[in-house]
């Protein structure tokens, strides 16, 4: 009887079982199917949200042919060029580093004054001899015969010539050798350094546009295509003569669509499709600075910038407070570190004392005679390398001793000189183009935006000479008449920063300051490259508190 009982409970028990299996298989295909309908929803609303991009302010619908074909990116994403990290900016003391040196004269460090910088790009690392090669070996590529251009881009490699010291191997191969690939490049000026960030900008541009084919991609301009034969029709077109330039490409005198070029909703190229006379698959046109694809120019940070960036006191902040000061770009009074795994070892590149450049063979302490890999030692808190030591690095800066006593308290910066772009031709707006097939640049005529009548006054290319606004450079030396007489500031003084492997460590902190005339280059000055964020400064906002405020509802005409 128990038997009997045991074996109709099991039976039960199967049934029962069977049935919540099969519920549980019925409720699953009904979740999946639940899910994929939400999902069919949000596309269908999300693709609706795309078209129905509209005007809060007119209530015209965005990227429409027949509105006007007035186009917006409302997917814009910003980010780095390459080898960039993000800068969240904000406020700091200038200067609020400084220590009190015996000996040491105040005119090595900035004015004391609390100042703000805006979020920004900068470089990991700095720019080493394979950057510098490759820059080099471009300029041979594109303009063989052009032996003036190569040559004014080559480092002066005799920078490390001293008389009583034996530098020749240096001199020989320090710029080409791969046992020095990767140490930064020296014995550029601050001109040359200027002339590569120019040079990065078109490159990066170009290599985003060409590899997003929005224009010709490099394997179709070079025939290398599949089955070896070019693939876009437009990889036959006149290309314009000389290297590619970012103003001009902007400016529409590059005459380059690739397969994923930007559709035209413009009027004109809308009746030209429909005439028959456009494009097959509709109407194309240039990337526009509108559309969010082409990176801002790279440029030397400014003084401010590289100072703030060097303190890093990010990781010394809670909730607005700083917690503690730096003296140097990682934490302590010390110049060693104090973990346990690394206990003793020397945080930066620079000579303890006048003869003591590396430390004591069989314990090299820095490790390094000369200069180390760019990549070297630990980052500080923004996480860029050799932030102090290794090489100064060249800012933008124009030179004065007192420039930040009155300096503005945002962005602070010396050496603005407003340029404007030489048009060629006023009717189409075409821009004149020097040998390099860059824009040639002019003085500002104004320091503010002109009424038409005053742009097309015959007086007004008369008055360029006499301008005041366009060269700040020199801004207040009226005050002291002796910069440029008696002293060699003047508005080619250019500051430099960080110390160096020939420096010792008070030259480490990033309140120090020196300057060099901008043509001149020695072996212990290098550089790295900034770029300008845009947008909001806040980079990390996630798990902080934030505002909420409602979207507005699009305006629909056809309900009013």
């Amino acid at each position: 009887m128990i038997l009997l009982n045991y074996f109709v409970a099991s039976i039960f028990f199967c049934v029962i079982l069977k049935v919540r299996i099969a519920q549980c298989a019925i409720m699953e295909k009904t979740y999946l199917y639940s899910f994929a309908f939400l999902l069919s929803v949000s596309s269908i609303v999300s693709c609706t949200s795309k078209k129905s991009a509209t005007s809060e302010k007119t209530g015209l619908a965005y990227n429409r042919p027949e509105n006007g074909g007035f186009q917006v990116n409302n997917k814009f994403k910003r980010g780095p060029g390459p080898g960039l990290v993000e800068i969240e900016g904000g406020v700091f003391v200038m200067s609020g580093s400084a220590t009190n040196v015996p000996g040491q004269e105040l005119k090595d460090y900035n004015h004391k004054r609390e100042t703000t910088v805006s979020s920004f790009y900068m470089d990991e690392t700095e720019v080493s001899n394979t950057n510098w090669l490759e820059y080099l070996n471009w300029i041979r590529k594109v303009d063989p015969t052009n032996y003036e251009y190569y040559y004014n881009e080559l480092p002066d490699t005799l920078v490390w010539r001293r008389p009583l010291s034996y530098n020749e191997p240096y001199v020989d191969n320090y710029l080409r050798h791969p046992a020095y690939q990767d140490y930064p490049v020296v014995g550029v000026s601050w001109e040359q350094a200027q002339r590569y960030c120019e040079w990065r900008t078109d490159i990066v541009n170009e290599s985003l546009l060409r590899e997003q084919n929005y224009m010709t991609s490099y394997k179709d301009l070079n025939g290398t295509g599949k089955n070896g034969k070019k693939t876009n029709a437009a990889a036959t077109a006149a290309k314009p003569t000389g290297p590619f330039n970012t103003d001009l490409y902007l400016n529409g005198q590059y005459d380059d669509k690739g397969t994923k070029a930007m559709k035209d909703f413009s009027p004109a190229a809308t009746a030209a499709n429909a005439n028959g006379k456009g494009q097959k698959g509709g109407a194309t046109r240039n990337v526009r600075l509108e559309d969010g694809i082409i990176k801002q120019p790279y440029r030397l940070p400014t003084e401010a910038e590289w100072e703030y960036a060097a303190l890093g006191l990010i990781g010394n902040t809670n909730y607005e407070n700083i917690s503690s000061n730096k003296i140097y770009p990682w934490d302590g009074l010390g110049i060693s570190s104090a973990k346990n795994k690394t206990r003793g070892l020397i945080l930066a590149n620079f000579k303890r004392t006048k003869g003591d450049y590396m430390g004591v063979g069989g314990t090299l302490n820095d490790k390094g005679s000369i200069t180390v890999p760019v990549r070297s030692y630990v980052p500080n808190d923004f996480g860029l390398y050799n932030m102090a030591g290794n090489v100064n690095e060249w800012v933008a800066d124009v030179y004065r001793s007192n420039t930040f006593a009155d300096a503005d308290a945002l962005n602070p910066y010396r050496g603005n000189y407003y340029q404007d772009k030489k048009v060629a031709d006023p009717l189409t707006g075409r821009l004149e183009k020097d040998a390099y097939n860059r824009p040639i640049m002019t003085a500002a005529v104004s320091g503010k935006k002109q009424t038409w009548a005053e742009k097309q006054a015959a007086t007004a290319k008369a008055d360029t000479v006499k301008n005041s606004y366009a060269d700040q450079r020199g801004f207040r030396d009226e005050e002291n008449k002796l910069y440029g007489e008696i002293t060699l500031v003047n508005n080619k003084s250019r500051v430099y920063k960080g110390g160096s492997w020939d420096d010792q460590a008070l030259w480490l902190n990033p309140a120090t300051r020196r300057f060099l005339p901008q043509d001149e280059s020695t072996a212990d000055i290098g550089f790295r490259c900034a770029m300008t964020m845009l947008g909001a400064s806040e980079i990390h906002s996630v798990g902080k508190p934030q505002f909420k405020p409602k979207q507005q509802k699009p305006f629909n005409a056809k309900k009013k």
